[in-house]
């Protein structure tokens, strides 16, 4: 398993009249902690796109537990648990700062595709880049 942890200050602009994280950037602040962990481990998108690779999302899932405010100090956790096979699935929790309380946590699927959008299979590269992670 791969795991990386990133903290991050609430903006204002990421809530609602209600001072809550409106729904929607959750799945922003999942991109956030995929780009951190996938550059960690010498993955980062824009060297995949210059290799004409691109992950777009085909399934996203969030689990609201408790609302986050504004200018909360949150620690979004990503985890990546097993290889790619045709599709790449990352897990994340948001955690309040303590860690001690999963404030939300959701998944997204992606899959891999060329510069003309067509589906391929993962790069060895890539596969490689992330085994050498989970193995140790």
């Amino acid at each position: 398993m791969i795991t990386n942890k990133i903290k991050l200050r609430v903006s204002y602009a990421d809530t609602d009249q209600m001072s809550v994280v409106y729904y929607s950037r959750y799945f922003e602040y999942f991109e956030r902690g995929r780009t951190e962990l996938l550059r960690e481990i010498g993955l980062p998108y824009a060297d995949m796109e210059k290799k004409n690779l691109k992950l777009p999302v085909i399934e996203s899932h969030c689990e609201y537990k408790k609302g986050i405010k504004y200018d909360e100090l949150i620690v979004i956790k990503t985890c990546l648990i097993e290889l790619p096979k045709s599709t790449l699935r990352m897990n994340y929790e948001i955690l309040d700062e303590t860690e001690k309380e999963i404030r939300a946590k959701g998944y997204t699927i992606h899959s891999f595709v060329n510069q003309y959008g067509k589906a391929v299979r993962p790069p060895k590269d890539f596969v490689e880049s992330i085994a050498k992670h989970i193995v140790g």
